[in-house]
């Protein structure tokens, strides 16, 4: 386009296209064609119009005014199609030959046509999740005011509470121990005021007394010992504990509300969420509700594979929060039931605490790209361990940045864990209090996961160790000594076997049982 044909457009209504070959009295242009790059009015239009070669090959659109942005910039040719996969606009070459070959093209009014009626479709959902929201704000804002008012309300109600027995008790307390002040100042002066030597000499014992006795009183002192100070004591402790917990929940509350991503507060799974036994070496046990594992270290080593399963079905996400012990190895997140007795024969997604490291696991299979997570912790690579033809699991060391460099993460006491499944992501969390947690990690959990049956899981220790490997010796009272050899006790003079009684009849062993693992 002509520098004086730009010349005359700046000096129009910048919103008002005119004819680009008008030479004098420019008119308002009818269409613009997009190979020629010029807008034409009605008259100049006509040729554009009449003439085959012309109205076949020349696309001619509303007026636009073009800045030079018609030709491809790689191929130098006309733009003529619209990209619906790249929202881009791309010429015959990049639409039969390069990258965009196998994408869905449009024509440019084609592609017009279809995804204004797409805005207007969006803009109808848009206005409806607005129309919702608003609706549903006002419901939140009601629930939260009322929700933070009555913890507010509670927490004014117990301190008032705990003030008024407590002032109104020393008070009391106080004005009895005034009560001797003041019989003492009414001696004195009774006596200051006897003239009579005699008498004077007879009531000074008694005068002595109140004063010693209002010497020895302490006004600051608190409650006089006693039964009445013990249970006001008591009373206050009990509701001062009722008062910290009302305090903490107001505290948490306005953390979630504030910042819910890292103030979550703990509240305890489900009782519908129980530990199923894959596994268990000797020395473990679960407790009667499923929710607890205990471990006998005289009996065994601490090795055990749990699945946590609900009797619920699951809507949109899945979640549990775990202790762990620090002592052994622990591994929990998801594995594919099939290989639960054997991770290293399976799919898993897991935090794994080994050889005193916290790290990641992720299985891919053949056909899925280089794994991608989002993390709040450095991850540094460590090797990739094949697990079969079709499935690699990748080991992930969890670092953070210490004064040192890449330093070493804790392992966390307690863990939360979030299967979002819409999302396709697994989240690890290391709860630090009620209502705080910090990010570990988040997987993001790959499309070949449709075909696993993934289920919760925690292992404890090494898989397929059930026996100690060295003998513990234990002393009766009676005088024999015993060894445990894996399995039973044992004589350590005949060897003989004994299931769980001395010959004298007292239990065996030290039986010192603890609890390894728990579902909050």
């Amino acid at each position: 386009m002509s520098d004086s044909i730009q010349t005359k457009r700046r000096r129009t209504d910048p919103q008002t296209i005119l004819c680009d070959m008008c030479i004098e009295d420019r008119k308002p242009a009818k269409k613009t064609c997009m190979k020629c790059e010029i807008s034409m009015c009605v008259q100049h239009l006509q040729a554009h119009l009449t003439t085959p070669v012309l109205l076949q090959t020349h696309p001619l659109t509303e007026p636009m005014d073009l800045c030079g942005n018609t030709k491809c910039s790689q191929h130098g040719k006309l733009l003529e199609y619209y990209c619906l996969d790249d929202m881009t606009c791309v010429c015959v070459s990049c639409a039969i030959e390069d990258q965009h070959r196998l994408h869905n093209m449009k024509t440019f009014s084609t592609a017009h046509k279809e995804l204004l009626e797409k805005l207007k479709a969006e803009q109808l959902i848009l206005q409806e999740k607005t129309d919702d929201e608003n609706v549903s704000l006002e419901k939140w804002e009601k629930s939260e005011r009322e929700k933070l008012g009555r913890c507010s309300v509670r927490l004014i109600e117990a301190v008032t509470k705990l003030r008024d027995i407590s002032l109104t008790s020393v008070q009391s307390s106080v004005s009895a121990r005034m009560v001797s002040l003041k019989t003492s100042k009414s001696s004195m002066e009774a006596a200051q005021k006897e003239k009579d030597t005699f008498r004077f000499l007879q009531m000074y014992s008694q005068v002595h007394q109140d004063v010693e006795k209002a010497k020895a009183v302490d006004l600051r002192k608190g409650l006089e010992p006693g039964s009445h100070r013990d249970k006001l004591a008591e009373e206050i402790r009990q509701n001062g504990e009722k008062m910290v917990k009302q305090v903490s929940q107001f505290w948490g509350s306005l953390l979630t509300l504030v910042d819910p991503e890292h103030h979550q507060e703990l509240v305890p799974t489900d009782s519908h969420l129980i530990f199923e036994s894959q596994s268990l070496g000797p020395g473990m046990s679960l407790s009667k509700d499923s929710r607890k594992v205990f471990h006998n270290s005289w009996l065994g080593q601490c090795c055990a594979t749990l699945l946590i399963c609900s009797t619920k079905t699951a809507s949109s996400y899945q979640r549990w929060v775990v202790s762990l012990p620090e002592e052994c190895d622990w591994t929990t997140g998801l594995c594919d039931k099939t290989s639960a007795k054997n991770l290293k024969d399976g799919a898993v997604y897991g935090l794994c605490w080994e050889d005193k490291q916290l790290s990641s696991l992720i299985t891919e299979t053949d056909k899925d790209s280089q794994s991608s997570t989002s993390q709040a912790l450095k991850v540094q690579n460590t090797g990739t361990v094949k697990t079969a033809t079709q499935f690699k699991t990748t080991s992930a060391l969890i670092t953070y940045q210490g004064e040192n460099g890449d330093e070493p993460v804790p392992p966390p006491e307690k863990v939360e864990v979030l299967w979002n499944f819409p999302a396709s992501t697994l989240s690890f969390f290391r709860r630090t209090r009620q209502h705080q947690r910090e990010e570990i990690i988040t997987m993001k959990l790959k499309a070949s996961i449709n075909n696993w049956d993934l289920a919760p899981i925690v292992q404890l220790g090494k898989q397929n160790i059930y026996s100690t490997t060295q003998q513990q010796q234990w002393k009766c009272s009676c005088g024999k000594d015993y060894y445990w050899d894996g399995n039973r006790y044992r004589d350590n003079m005949s060897g003989s076997s004994y299931q769980g009684c001395c010959s004298c009849g007292k239990v065996l062993g030290p039986h010192i049982t603890e609890m390894v693992c728990e579902l909050y």
